[in-house]
């Protein structure tokens, strides 16, 4: 474990032991499609220092609108927190050739909002690739994506002007949560997860940004496991952070 990881890791169990009574349980369908009860350990919160969600991070924690959570699943154990730390990274012949199919787009962060650009791509990445869901753009945005806890913006990804990508990412100093990311699923040919992942190390480079989080890691689930083809990862299990190369 590291000098880092240690001392987050100390500074949370203090913090973990005055916030517990807030924490509840909550259970339903996994959000997965795993044939397994989902328990979900979570708070909500109000304003917070980047500092603190820098701690729930390290610790394993997700951020869903105004909640903190992390699973405490009975008979499941596959969400898995994955993280990378850019300085590290090296991009395989794939990723740059993802790059160099992608360097036709304009890319640019904004503030979460809203609007009926972003409702409508969300909508179709939503009715296309989860129709089995009761799932809206506005539930999305209204109870996921905005929050009053930390700094959140929108990374934008547009086509001679025309909105296809777009991911929600919560910023601190020296780490940045991927939230989520919807595209036009009509562009599907760009693999524009893993150029949005590409992105963001870009960007924590040029910021000095250490840690990028990832969400969860579960193996064997396509919408997950692309995440751990970006090497080294670190996977946090019980015993905490490991290297994976």
């Amino acid at each position: 474990m590291s000098l880092y990881d240690r001392q987050c890791g100390e500074e949370f169990a203090r913090l973990e032991h005055r916030l517990d009574r807030y924490f509840v349980n909550m259970s339903m369908e996994c959000p997965y499609q795993l044939p397994y009860i989902a328990t979900f350990y979570q708070a909500l919160f109000g304003p917070i220092t980047e500092h603190v969600m820098e701690l729930f991070l390290a610790a394993g924690y997700r951020r869903n609108g105004n909640s903190l959570y992390t699973m405490r699943c009975v008979e499941c154990d596959r969400c898995i927190p994955i993280r990378l730390h850019p300085r590290e990274f090296r991009p395989n012949r794939n990723q740059r050739r993802i790059l160099k199919r992608n360097r036709d787009l304009i890319i640019g962060f904004n503030s979460v909002q809203m609007n009926d650009e972003n409702l409508k791509l969300c909508e179709q990445f939503l009715s296309t690739r989860y129709p089995q869901k009761n799932n809206t753009a506005l539930g999305y945005y209204s109870g996921f994506f905005l929050n009053h806890i930390v700094t959140s913006l929108e990374l934008h990804y547009r086509k001679d002007g025309r909105l296809i990508g777009n991911a929600i990412v919560d910023i601190g100093q020296n780490w940045m949560n991927a939230v989520y990311f919807f595209f036009d699923t009509d562009e599907a040919q760009r693999s524009l997860g893993t150029f949005n992942i590409l992105t963001m190390i870009d960007f924590c480079l040029q910021k000095g940004i250490d840690y990028l989080y990832l969400g969860y890691y579960i193996e064997g689930l396509s919408a997950m496991s692309y995440k751990s083809r970006f090497r080294p990862c670190y996977l946090k299990h019980y015993e905490g952070w490991k290297r994976f190369d």
